[in-house]
Order: C-alpha cells, then structure tokens, then sequence
C-alpha cells in the first residue's frame, strides 16, 4: 500500500543543540536506510519549514506506524497520514 506521509518537526528550543544535532544525524542515517529498501519512496521538503512530504509502500497502516515510531524524531513530529490507490485516470503503467 502507498501512503502519502506529512511530518511537521517541532523540536523543543531547550533542547541541548548536542542532542538535537544527534538526533538529526540518526533521522538522516535512518530515513536513508528506508529509502534504499524502498520503503520511504519519496521525500520533499516543504520550503521555508522543518517539514517534508513523503511516500511509503508498506504492508499497511500498522506496518507504517512501526515505521514512523522507530523515526529518531517521532516524539518531535506531527504526522498526517493519507492512504492512496491508483486514479483511473493516470497515464503511468506504474505508482513510480
């Protein structure tokens, strides 16, 4: 199943920056290693905000709530998830 995932970062300002910048280092290694599997399919920024836009395929939703909890900055993150199928009208063969 494909998900479209939004995640708004607030991370606390009296957050020690060592702990941040960590934090930060294990969210890139980990949201890299989900890309490569093919898990985290595509992501984007939002311009002028600590957000991004993405798309996982996974199993389904619960599969996708192990996946996004094990995130280094879950405890940090608002996340809306939306469930997409193919249109009936797409011109793709494929979801790439």
């Amino acid at each position: 199943m494909l998900f479209q995932v939004q995640m708004d970062v607030r991370i606390p300002h009296d957050l020690p920056a060592e702990k941040a910048d960590a934090l930060k280092k294990a969210e890139r290694e980990r949201a890299q290693d989900l890309q490569r599997t093919g898990t985290w399919r595509h992501l984007w920024r939002h311009a002028g905000r600590y957000a991004n836009t993405s798309i996982f395929e996974v199993g389904g939703a619960q599969e996708l709530h192990d996946i996004l909890s094990t995130l280094p900055l879950f405890p940090f993150m608002e996340i809306s998830v939306t469930p997409l199928c193919r249109h009936p009208s797409s011109i793709h063969d494929d979801d790439r």
